[in-house]
């Protein structure tokens, strides 16, 4: 089947006389190929030993002339020799010699050429010969390793290209050498032959359009008058009549090649149109992009400054929170040991709880500040404690009834059927996101009720804060979680506090991977909900007993060192400590620490952190070599480092952040010592007295109210509290009067307070 396929083949070729064109046509393209070799082999032989050329051969389109008259001028002249010989126009023998004749003329005119251009046109541009000795270069397009010879150095895109992609790239329009392209060659070239008006007329899109089509009429006419020239070869064929017949042809092609023409003249327009909006866009976006780059230069200068702000804000915070913490230390420790104190006169108790409770609000408020401070600086951490659930939230409950009757409003909590014995939280957090929602519902509702629900399941929690108050503008209620702001409805009452309660709260509640919501409508109350992992507690530890009220221990004394410089907290502590029967020593130093430690062999340690000799933690690690190391409390003003909870052995066992509640204090000490507690009786709750309990004959006379009324219209307190006490002193038929009154003054409920009284005053009258 090949065989005769093949044959068949062949036989059609000899009889369509095929063979006898491709051998014109073969003859005719080797002068073609001896004029380019010719060319070329002129070139290196003879100009670059003559010195009129360059001496190196330069191959990269980045660094030529798209046209050099030396090797294209030198062609064209050597196969158009060659091409009249073949026809016979010289004889026969320079047509039998039309090769080497082609090949002659190419060794003539390229060096002819040369000279008489000085070689001008060989390199557009200077190569770029050093590249930092590298061997290897990678190209900025297609990101392949090249040899420095291949590459050259583009403009266009700020780095080396190889000479692939530079042939391949025709959007930059040959920036690095826009006077060796071949338009502006052939303008420079026309400016030497015409005068500039002529060229102006000629480099417009008419004159753009003639060009192009004289150029494709000129090689439409070229072919047909070689195909004549072909067929006329044959003597049978009627020349007159082909060449009718070829002119009919050149005509119609010349028609479709001026549309041709115009068509390319436009897309060559367009595409230059579009060029240059595309430069001009790129030049505006590099434009704004440095714009952008010398932006972020002056917000990272403006953010480097804030950070720096930052960090001394909460360098400042640091050093003042200590500074304050000192003397709130011993503040509240004293006012604690006075309550404790049963020679204390009664009527003197609520001054020493209002210390108390004004020493708690003000490290509350540091705390704050503090955590805030913390979070901004990525340094805040929370703890994991097991927590009672049910006395928890007793605590909660217990702590907002008080609040919540002394401004008449009723205290709802609901509780889930199943309620964990004991979850794992932070129970400060908790306790505060808890305090701050709750205070603020008691606080900004004047009748009605507040109620804390709360839902368990699947481990997690949700609390539900609803109250009667005065609710929250719509436009508000994303605004009340930002620091220092409240909300508008909060404007016409006293502003108390650093509007920072529910910040801090969302924010803990987003550490502790939580979600707060709100929901509120004005006039008619608000509602927070707390959704927060609480992961419960399946093999809890012993419950520990109410160290509020503790009086002593059973089992052996127990001995517990406190070491601190400042004298005032050793007092204090022993002060704390000392009515529990324990045997306190105290040091001021590490080294006087480490030296009743040996003698005395404590069984705790109350460690002060701070110390001018040595530091506490250096102390700690002395008492760690001890044959019989003592628990170790760190005491300090600042939280506790989280380098020291890395070490595979703490050098303490607990630690306590002044200013400490003693019942902290002695809930760490039971758990460290593992002793018994032995508690006072629990005090029968007091009676809470409310406005529709109180009889005219508990009333003190109308003149006491009018002063009290007085009073409480100009705010002054310690008046109050005065005339309280001498109503109380002149008859004990006014104590329940005094009680209630004393519970709207204790909570600074003035508008509440005149208005109480003012109701007594008119039943009076």
């Amino acid at each position: 089947m090949w065989v005769v396929f093949n044959v068949t083949i062949a036989l059609l070729l000899m009889e369509l006389g095929i063979f006898r064109a491709l051998e014109r046509i073969l003859g005719f393209y080797s002068i073609v190929a001896v004029a380019w070799v010719g060319a070329l082999v002129a070139d290196l032989v003879i100009n670059k030993p003559l010195g009129l050329s360059p001496p190196l051969i330069e191959f990269k389109r980045a660094h030529l002339y798209d046209i050099n008259p030396v090797g294209v001028g030198a062609m064209v002249l050597s196969t158009i020799t060659g091409v009249l010989a073949l026809t016979g126009i010289f004889g026969t023998t320079p047509q039998a010699l039309a090769a080497f004749l082609a090949l002659a003329v190419a060794f003539v005119a390229a060096p002819a050429i040369a000279y008489a251009t000085r070689g001008a046109y060989y390199i557009a541009r200077a190569p770029r010969r050093d590249w930092g000795g590298q061997t290897t270069i990678r190209c900025v397009i297609c990101e392949h390793p090249f040899e420095p010879e291949d590459m050259a150095q583009c403009p266009a895109y700020s780095g080396p290209i190889c000479s692939l992609c530079c042939s391949l790239e025709t959007r930059c329009r040959d920036l690095c050498k826009p006077h060796a392209r071949v338009s502006n060659q052939f303008v420079k070239n026309l400016r030497r032959l015409l005068p500039e008006s002529a060229v102006s007329t000629i480099n417009t899109n008419l004159g753009r359009y003639l060009g192009v089509l004289l150029l494709f009429s000129s090689l439409i006419g070229a072919v047909l008058a070689l195909v004549y020239f072909q067929i006329t070869l044959d003597t049978y064929i009627n020349g007159d009549g082909l060449k009718s017949a070829l002119w009919t042809v050149y005509f119609v092609l010349t028609i479709i090649a001026g549309i041709g023409a115009w068509l390319l003249v436009l897309a060559q327009e367009s595409r230059r149109v579009a060029e240059e909006e595309t430069s001009r866009q790129t030049d505006l976006l590099m434009q704004e992009i440095e714009a952008h780059k010398r932006t972020d230069e002056k917000l990272q200068r403006a953010k480097e400054v804030a950070e720096a702000a930052s960090e001394a804000k909460s360098r400042h915070l640091v050093g003042l929170s200590h500074e304050l913490r000192t003397p709130l230390n011993s503040i509240l420790g004293y006012a604690q040991v006075l309550e404790r104190d049963p020679t204390i006169p009664a009527k003197r108790a609520p001054a020493v709880k209002v210390i108390r409770h004004s020493a708690e609000h003000l490290s509350g408020l540091i705390d704050g500040l503090l955590d805030i401070s913390k979070i901004e600086a990525g340094r805040f951490h929370l703890e994991r404690n097991e927590v009672r659930t049910k006395e928890f939230l007793n605590q909660i409950v217990e702590m907002f009834q008080l609040q919540a009757a002394a401004r008449g409003i009723t205290f709802h909590f609901y509780a889930p059927e199943r309620l964990p014995f004991a979850v794992n939280t932070d129970e400060n957090r908790l306790r505060q996101i808890l305090i701050n929602l709750l205070s603020n519902a008691i606080k900004f509702t004047d009748e009605g009720s507040v109620t804390l629900r709360m839902n368990y399941r699947n481990q997690v929690a949700e609390f539900i804060v609803e109250d009667t108050g005065i609710g929250i503008h719509t436009e508000d209620l994303e605004r009340i979680f930002l620091p220092f702001e409240r909300a508008r409805a909060s404007r016409n009452r006293k502003a108390t506090g650093t509007g920072l309660g529910l910040t801090i709260t969302r924010l803990l509640t987003k550490i502790m991977g939580g979600d707060i919501s709100v929901t509120s409508e004005v006039g008619k109350g608000s509602a927070f909900c707390v959704k927060i992992l609480l992961s419960e507690v399946f093999n809890p530890r012993t419950t520990s007993v109410m160290e509020d009220r503790v009086r002593t221990y059973r089992g052996a004394r127990q001995t517990i060192m406190v070491v601190d410089d400042d004298e005032n907290h050793r007092v204090l502590v022993r002060d704390l400590l000392e009515p529990i029967d324990f045997k306190i020593l105290t040091a001021s130093s590490g080294a006087e620490c480490l030296e009743l430690a040996e003698r005395h062999k404590p069984n705790l340690i109350l460690l002060d952190v701070s110390m001018p000799d040595m530091d506490g933690w250096q102390v700690a690690q002395q008492l760690r070599l001890m044959p019989d190391r003592p628990a170790i409390i760190m005491l300090s003003a600042f939280a506790p480092d989280p380098k020291h909870k890395a070490e595979p052995y703490p050098l303490n066992d607990d630690y306590l952040i002044k200013p400490f509640d003693l019942r902290q204090l002695l809930g760490k000490i039971h758990a460290l010592l593992d002793i018994e507690w032995v508690h006072a009786d629990k005090p029968e709750a007091p009676r809470a007295i409310t406005a529709e309990m109180l009889t005219p004959t508990m009333m003190p006379p109308q003149g006491d109210i009018e002063e009290l009324i007085r009073l409480g219209q100009i705010g002054y307190m310690r008046g109050i509290q005065n005339k309280l006490s001498a109503i109380e002193s002149r008859s004990t038929a006014h104590q329940d009067f005094v009680s209630y009154m004393r519970v709207l003054s204790d909570g600074f409920d003035l508008k509440r307070y005149v208005a109480v009284l003012e109701s007594f005053r008119s039943d009076n009258g």
